[in-house]
């Protein structure tokens, strides 16, 4: 590959590797001030960033909880900390094949001496590191806000319920992206101008091997933990997140690596990578020295604006809705988070044409400016748009969600299934058509004179929609952030036994001031759970979409290497040249595998779990399961997380490297087709899964139907919804991301064979890393598959692998009564093993 030195000509060898950064303090901007003044006043908003999140940590401390909400909290986070530990050891044991790639290319290849290269590998681990350091702060947050939120329900008042799940979610928005964005502010202000480019696509590398296996793998754990708890309802006749079931703390744990770890870690890396894109396309597409200064600038300075613009919005809806909510008795949980969506929306379009009016207004891209903004605003309306179709499809309030409740009345788990596919084929249209027309949108104010900066205006103009999705950030992350907090407060409340607590009217009365109200606080839980559902699922296509969207910025990065600048090879991008029709055909047969993959890995370990839970449980006599029993079932989650983790990564590593040394166009035709064959898979499999847990969601609070076959049937299709929404259609995006910016190093060193005269070598590595990457397809199902207790051990008392999952010893010692008994017998063909 081939690529450019800012203010050099296309041409200069290394490719990303080569890129150099020009004088940002040679440009005045803003009034005469210099782009590294104004860069440097960033890191004071980042500094204000994390302060706020550190601030908001110190609050959730001080506020009040009960000790056996306290106590379930913490052994919430002890899980958590487990888990968290034993991921950042299976990181490091990942980023030894990258430090092989990386060291294998900018040493062998590019010719970087030796502390060059380390300094490459210094910030591919500060990558890694910042997206795990976000996930860690974000389990911390939300395990304190979980038990504070639980305990706040039982005053009564709805406002608590909705405040601090949010305040919650808004530090680790705050945290995130202040943090990322200090990372790449010191990259550029510290770091030698001929280092930083390679030192942009280390860092970025990093933070998405991070990202993937964090959500991967929290993905794969949720879901086992969640359908081996949720299936226990049907066995037993036991309610939501009963104390006595030890699945339920790692369901707990599971809402926190799945739905805290996994979209910290995810929006830390999608925001760096979409920045690095840009970056890149800048030193890449435009020429002149003085215009890349000046975009670079523009670019951080409206990042920087748009974390002060969230914050504000935060405030002035926090403001509102105190006020309208203050004495209320009950309330919408979802209008304000709806509220604060578009309040930020619109105050970070008006922040972003303020700041590029100043910073572009006076350079050598001031005809332009009002353009550069409106393709930015394109972004950010989307960031307010898709939310809102979303909801369509997956609120509590949706036509299609109600559609799925409705035939699951009469059809049983079939048609509640079919319902909830049609509602995620139907939000894929919608969705689809939305992200087209903004993306047209784009590039059609492009075409109006953006190709006297750059080459492929259009491509910048992708990445900017890119940028502007991400403008909400601290806003999206929280808005996020809230459905673990309210998922966990609910568990909290259940496992912490409270209403039984010897003389506990009289103790909150004695100690809190309060009279609780107990039916009250247990319906705002439930309420405010389902906004939480709903604010999850929309956070999904928002992620994906920038995946998307950023990744066409850097694939084009790639092209520009490989045509010289755009200027030969270009027929090698036809329909007509065989082998990027073959790599657009291919890359979605790795999408569908990796899809199936995932949920394999959920199914065999929900299998697992379930066995374990089935012949633990004590339903008799107890009040709680035992922790040891509790911390099993972590185990049991955690264990094939990290194994389905790791064939998955491992596949998509050969295969990267094996489709990069087929050819060229073959790749790019490749990483197209992921990005195209993912988006649309992960919003319908996201949607799809919304719509199923909202529609039981329904019937266990507004039909009140808990316990019947109405509620059997949406549970059903809650658990196939699962690993839809949580595990594979969310590992997309850094799949993607990941598969583009290693491909970016694997490419380069599979041109350069090729140029070296070493194309037979460059083949026959392409074929053995497809055998190695085909293995691994081949383990992802056969090697995860369900096996029976025979199977595993012959000496085993248990019978053969057509015995129920619902044991008729288990069921008859642990059944409370004869009732129970007999409707845990009628449930059981739904929990037979295969082969029955």
């Amino acid at each position: 590959m081939v690529g450019t030195s800012a203010g050099a000509g296309i041409g200069t060898a290394g490719g990303e590797a080569s890129l150099q950064l020009p004088d940002l303090g040679g440009v005045e901007v803003l009034w005469g001030v210099s782009g590294r003044v104004l860069l440097a006043l960033g890191l004071v908003v980042c500094m204000a960033g994390l302060a706020f999140g550190v601030a908001v940590y110190r609050e959730l401390r001080s506020l009040p909880v009960h000790t056996s909400m306290r106590e379930v909290s913490e052994l919430i986070y002890s899980t958590c900390k487990a888990y968290l530990t034993k991921q950042g050891k299976f990181l490091l044991i990942l980023w030894v094949f990258i430090a092989a790639v990386i060291v294998v290319y900018y040493k062998v290849l590019v010719g970087f001496g030796w502390g060059r290269v380390a300094v490459v590998i210094a910030f591919s681990l500060v990558g890694m590191a910042g997206s795990y350091a976000v996930a860690w702060f974000g389990i911390r947050v939300n395990t304190l806000a979980n038990s504070r939120t639980a305990f706040a329900s039982l005053r009564g008042k709805p406002l608590p319920l909705h405040r601090i799940p949010l305040r919650s979610g808004m530090s680790i928005g705050m945290v995130l992206i202040s943090l990322e964005l200090m990372m790449m502010l010191l990259i550029l202000l510290a770091l030698p101008s001929d280092i930083a480019g390679a030192c942009f696509i280390g860092f970025a590398i990093g933070e998405s091997l991070g990202a993937s296996a964090l959500r991967i793998a929290g993905g794969i754990f949720t879901k086992i933990a969640d359908i081996g708890s949720d299936l226990m309802k049907i066995a037993f006749k036991i309610k939501e997140d009963d104390a006595r079931n030890p699945g339920v703390i790692a369901d707990c744990t599971g809402d926190n690596a799945g739905d805290s770890v996994g979209p910290s870690a995810d929006g830390f890396e999608t925001y760096g990578v979409t920045g690095v894109a840009l970056v890149t396309f800048i030193l890449l597409g435009v020429h002149d020295p003085a215009v890349q200064a000046t975009l670079l600038v523009w670019i951080f300075v409206v990042r920087a604006v748009m974390i002060v613009a969230a914050a504000a919005s935060y405030q002035v809806n926090d403001a509102w809705t105190r006020r309208k909510y203050r004495d209320a008795e009950r309330m919408d949980f979802e209008a304000p988070l709806s509220s604060l969506v578009w309040i930020t929306s619109g105050a970070c379009i008006v922040a972003t044409f303020l700041t590029t009016a100043a910073v572009l207004g006076g350079s050598g891209a001031d005809a332009q400016w009002w353009r550069l903004a409106l393709i930015v605003s394109c972004g950010t309306i989307a960031g307010a748009l898709i939310p809102e179709l979303v909801k369509a499809f997956t609120s509590t309030q949706s036509r299609h969600v109600r559609e799925v409740v409705k035939s699951s009345r009469q059809g049983g788990p079939s048609l509640n299934i079919l319902s909830g596919l049609v509602a995620g084929n139907f939000s894929a249209y919608w969705l689809g058509m939305v992200v087209v027309g903004l993306m047209g949108g784009a590039y059609l104010i492009s075409t109006q004179g953006l190709g006297d900066l750059m080459v492929a205006p259009s491509v910048f103009a992708f990445g900017l929609v890119a940028f502007g999705f991400l403008g909400m950030g601290p806003v999206t992350i929280a808005v996020d952030s809230y459905g673990p907090v309210t998922d966990n407060a609910q568990s909290v409340y259940e496992l912490s036994v409270i209403e039984d607590v010897d003389d506990i009217d009289a103790e909150l009365d004695r100690d809190y001031r309060f009279t609780p109200q107990w039916d009250r606080a247990k319906r705002m839980l439930e309420e405010n759970d389902g906004a939480g559902n709903t604010f999850k699922a929309t956070a999904k296509p928002v992620l994906i979409g920038t995946a998307v969207v950023g990744a066409t910025t850097m694939i084009f990065s790639i092209i520009v290497g490989l045509t010289d600048g755009l200027t030969t090879g270009l027929e090698n991008l036809s329909l007509l040249h065989p082998p990027f029709l073959l790599g657009l055909v291919t890359g979605g047969a790795m999408i569908f595998w990796f899809t199936g993959a995932s949920i394999q890995a959920v199914t065999t370990g929900a299998y697992r779990a379930v066995e374990f839970i089935k012949a633990t449980i004590k339903l008799d006599g107890e009040t709680k399961a035992s922790e040891e029993d509790s911390r099993r079932v972590v185990e049991i989650c955690t264990q094939y997380a990290q194994q389905g983790m790791l064939t998955i990564f491992l596949g998509v590593f050969f295969a990267t490297l094996a489709f990069a040394f087929v050819e060229p166009s073959f790749f790019i035709g490749y990483l197209i087709s992921i990005a195209i064959f993912g988006l649309y898979q992960a919003i319908f499999m996201a949607n799809a899964g919304g719509a199923w847990d909202n529609a039981k969601k329904i019937v266990e609070v507004d039909l009140h139907a808990k316990g019947t076959a109405l509620h059997d049937a949406t549970i059903v299709g809650d658990t196939v919804g699962d690993p839809y929404k949580d595990t594979s259609s969310v590992a997309l995006n850094p799949v993607i991301k990941f598969t583009t910016l290693f491909g970016l190093l694997a490419v380069d060193l599979a041109v350069d064979m090729t140029d070296r005269g070493q194309h037979g070598l460059a083949v026959t590595l392409a074929a053995v890393f497809f055998v190695a990457s085909a293995y691994f397809v081949h383990r992802s199902f056969y090697g995860m598959r369900i096996r029976s207790s025979l199977e595993e051990d012959p000496s085993a008392a248990a019978v053969d692998g057509t015995a129920p999952l619902v044991p008729t010893q288990a069921t008859e010692s642990a059944a409370p009564d004869a009732a129970a008994t007999d409707d845990a017998a009628a449930q059981a063909p739904l929990l037979e093993a295969p082969g029955r």
